[in-house]
């Protein structure tokens, strides 16, 4: 499948076939997508949930109930669910996980380019926390990159994916034990293959035309 036919292809997905799971090596390839997310200055502020039990898919669709019961069967008839967090702070300790890491990976030729490196990342946390002070909005940014890759890859792949942000984001931290890590969640994906009751399938694709959305200079 080509890049063209993938973003062609693909739909939101409104109805999940339980029957069928997925592959053990297109969750891993998912999963890689995921981990190799650019993020501003490498600060990697998320983590990743996935569900892929009973278990798991009913813990997320606790966060599902009341006000979003219509996501509720998105998440307990798919094969998998992602749920994408962001850090509540780029604190210390994170801010030298990522640079010993670097490290290791061989980011650096030498001390000064280490030094160079925490003090570039530094510099902009410092900006969002106490100059613009958006951090968790700009931390939130760099979930959303990491959304659209694995949409994307999800479609490249053929597999069905829903991307939700209808869901009680107080009810999934509990449910999930996110606050005491230091973690909230951002977006959920489910993945699978569509059932016959995904009524998105056949409908066309709508976009607004190019010359409303495409400046060239």
């Amino acid at each position: 499948m080509t890049l063209l036919e993938a973003v062609a292809k693909r739909h939101t997905v409104k109805a999940f076939d339980d029957s069928r799971s997925l592959p053990d090596a297109q969750i891993e390839t998912l999963l890689n997508v995921l981990r190799n997310t650019p993020s501003s200055v490498n600060s990697q502020p998320w983590h990743f949930v996935v569900a892929s039990t009973p278990e798991g898919r009913e813990a997320i669709a606790r966060a599902t109930a009341g006000a979003f019961i219509y996501n509720q069967p998105k998440v307990l008839h798919a094969s998998h669910v992602i749920a994408l967090c962001m850090r509540a702070d780029l604190d210390e300790s994170h801010l030298q996980t990522v640079l010993e890491q670097e490290e290791k990976d061989g980011r650096f030729r030498d001390a000064a380019a280490k030094a160079g490196q925490d003090k570039s990342r530094r510099g902009y946390v410092d900006m969002h926390r106490y100059v613009q002070r958006d951090l968790p909005q700009w931390m939130e940014k760099q979930v959303y990159l990491a959304l659209g890759g694995l949409l994307l890859s999800a479609a490249l792949l053929d597999i069905d994916a829903t991307p939700m942000e209808g869901f009680d984001t107080a009810v999934l931290d509990e449910a999930l034990g996110l606050r005491e890590k230091g973690l909230t969640s951002v977006v959920l994906v489910s993945l699978g293959y569509r059932s016959e009751q995904d009524f998105n399938a056949a409908l066309p694709k709508s976009r607004l035309p190019q010359e409303d959305i495409f400046t060239f200079i």
